[in-house]
C-alpha cells in the first residue's frame, strides 16, 4: 500500500488505513488505494447500496420523485460526515464508508418495517437494522471468491455494528470489536451526521408535501432563530428561497457546534492518540449543551407534525399489513423463496432467511411481491 495516498495532515487521534487492524480474508489487491477507501468503494459498488434508492425515508417511493429515500439520505450523512471529519482532521474516507454503510440494512417501508420485522422475529434473535447492515457486509454479499460479505476493515465493522442503537449486540459478535469502549471518532461522527442529515430534509421533505409549513416551525426556536437571520440578511427573499438557506445556514450551524464541541473535549481529555481515546473511553463527538436542547424540541416537532401525520400513518398501517402478510407466507411456503435464499435455509433457518429477503427488499419489490402473491390476476 502506498501510505502517501492517504492525508498526511491528519490529527494523531486519528485513524489511517496504514494502522488498521486489517481484514478477516486475506487478499491480494490489484492496486495501492488506501484501505479505507477501497471500503467505501466496495461499499458503493455493492448490491444493498444501490437497492436503498427504493427505500423508504418518510415518503414511500411511489408517492413522489422528490422526496428523500434511503440512499439520498445515506450520501446526505457522507457529504455532512465529511466535512466534519475534514474540520476536526480526522480520516474523511472511513466517515465516508461509515456514512454510506449505516443504512445498508434497513428495510422497506422505513422504521415501520424494522418495528414489524422486530415483533415477527420474536424467539429468533429479533431484527435491527444496524445489525442487519452488519450482516449485509459480512455475510449476504456474495461478489468475492473465497468468502461472503465484502470483507471490509475491521475499523470500518467497529463503526458499523457500535453505530448508535438500544440494541444490544450478540455478545460472540461484539466480542471482536473492544466491547465497552467508544467506537474511533469517525465512528462517533456518524451518529450526528446521520441525525443532522435527517431532521433538516424531513423539514424539506414534510414542507414540499405541505404537511407541516412555515408557520408551524416559526413555533421551534432553533428554526426561528435561524430563519430570522436568513431574512435579516435577505428581507426580500421569497419562501422557497428562505426554506432553502435556512436549512443549509442550520446545517452549517450543527457542524460548526459538533467541531468546537468535539474539539474542546479532545482537548480536555487531552487525546493525542487513538489509543488516548480507548483509555479515557468517553465519547467526544456531542452537540453542546444549548444546542442539544434546542434541537431536541426540533426532533419532537418534527415527530408530532410530520412522523405522526394521519397521512404517513395510514401508509405506516399498510406497510405493517403487507410485511406481515409476506412474512408468514413465506413460513408457510418456503418454496416461494428464490433458489439462493432456500439454500440457506439449513444454515440460518427459516425464519432469519426470511427476515434476510424482505429487509432486502424495495418498497417497489415489496408491493409487487404483495400483488403478485395476493391479487389472482396479478401475473406471477
Amino acid at each position: 500500500m502506498n501510505e502517501s495516498t492517504e492525508r498526511n495532515d491528519l490529527a494523531g487521534y486519528a485513524c489511517t488505513s496504514a494502522a488498521s487492524r486489517g481484514r478477516k480474508h486475506p487478499e491480494e489487491h490489484r492496486d495501492n488505494r488506501p484501505a479505507f477507501e477501497r471500503d467505501r468503494d466496495r461499499i458503493i459498488h455493492c448490491a444493498a447500496f444501490r437497492r436503498l434508492e427504493y427505500k423508504t425515508q418518510v415518503f414511500v417511493n411511489h408517492e413522489g420523485d422528490y422526496y428523500r429515500t434511503r440512499l439520498t439520505h445515506s450520501l446526505e450523512v457522507a457529504q455532512i460526515g465529511r466535512a466534519i471529519a475534514r474540520k476536526l482532521r480526522l480520516n474523511e474516507e472511513l466517515t465516508e464508508a461509515l456514512a454510506l454503510s449505516h443504512d445498508l440494512g434497513h428495510t422497506p417501508f422505513g422504521h415501520t418495517g424494522e418495528t414489524v420485522l422486530n415483533k415477527l422475529m420474536q424467539g429468533y434473535g429479533g431484527f435491527e437494522h444496524n445489525m442487519q447492515s452488519f450482516r449485509v457486509v459480512e455475510e449476504l454479499e456474495e461478489r468475492y471468491p473465497g468468502f461472503n460479505g465484502l470483507n471490509l476493515t475491521w475499523e470500518v465493522r467497529e463503526g458499523i455494528i457500535k453505530h448508535s442503537t438500544p440494541y444490544d449486540a450478540a455478545s460472540e459478535i461484539m466480542a471482536e470489536f473492544l466491547p465497552g469502549t467508544v467506537p474511533s471518532i469517525e465512528g462517533q461522527i456518524i451518529n450526528y451526521a446521520d441525525e443532522i442529515a435527517y431532521n433538516n430534509h424531513d423539514i424539506d421533505d414534510g414542507l414540499k408535501s405541505g404537511y407541516i409549513t412555515l408557520e408551524m416551525l416559526e413555533r421551534v426556536d432553533l428554526w426561528r432563530e435561524v430563519c430570522d437571520g436568513v431574512r435579516r440578511k435577505y428581507p426580500t427573499i421569497d419562501d422557497k428561497r428562505l426554506v432553502y438557506q435556512t436549512i443549509s445556514a442550520l446545517i452549517g450551524l450543527l457542524i460548526n457546534d459538533i467541531c468546537s464541541t468535539a474539539s474542546a473535549n479532545i482537548e480536555k481529555l487531552g487525546i493525542t492518540s487513538l489509543a488516548d481515546l480507548r483509555r479515557q473511553n468517553r465519547v467526544v463527538v456531542h452537540f453542546a449543551d444549548d444546542i442539544t436542547e434546542r434541537n431536541l424540541a426540533l426532533k419532537h416537532f418534527l415527530f408530532q407534525n410530520l412522523y405522526r401525520h394521519y397521512k404517513v400513518d395510514k401508509m405506516r398501517v399498510k406497510s405493517e399489513i403487507f410485511i406481515t402478510r409476506l412474512f408468514e407466507t413465506y413460513l408457510h411456503y418456503p418454496n416461494l423463496l428464490p433458489p439462493k435464499y432456500q439454500l440457506r435455509l439449513e444454515r440460518f433457518g427459516l425464519q432469519r432467511v426470511v427476515c434476510d429477503y424482505i429487509a432486502g427488499m424495495t418498497d417497489r419489490f415489496a408491493l409487487d411481491e404483495y400483488k403478485r402473491l395476493f391479487e389472482p390476476y396479478e401475473r406471477v
